[in-house]
């Protein structure tokens, strides 16, 4: 029991030594850290974004739909101007008929 009792003891003793030498390194550690400089820490201010690409491309849709609307009624209007002049052509024919004929 004596044996068991005395290397309770010494283990303690060692324990304690340590528990002691690991405070030490702590405190050395923390006393490092605090003379070497700090590193700075600021970041660097995010690029901002000033061209905004789906604004952009929002434009050019509704610009492209403004263009093919504007190009089929060009192509109505040149469509509708043929047919007037085909009518006009006819029907001053048919006058130039009865003119003759009368």
């Amino acid at each position: 029991m004596t044996d068991s009792f005395a290397k309770a003891a010494r283990d303690a003793v060692e324990a304690s030594d340590n528990t002691e030498q690991l405070r030490l390194i702590t405190a050395m550690l923390q006393a490092q850290q605090l003379t070497q400089p700090q590193p700075c820490q600021h970041q660097a201010p995010a690029k901002s974004r000033d061209f905004n690409y789906g604004k952009w491309l929002a434009i050019g849709a509704i610009a492209v739909a403004i263009a093919v609307c504007v190009a089929l009624a060009a192509v109505a209007i040149a469509v509708a101007i043929a047919c007037a002049t085909v009518c006009l052509l006819i029907v001053w024919s048919v006058w130039r008929d009865v003119r003759k004929h009368l």
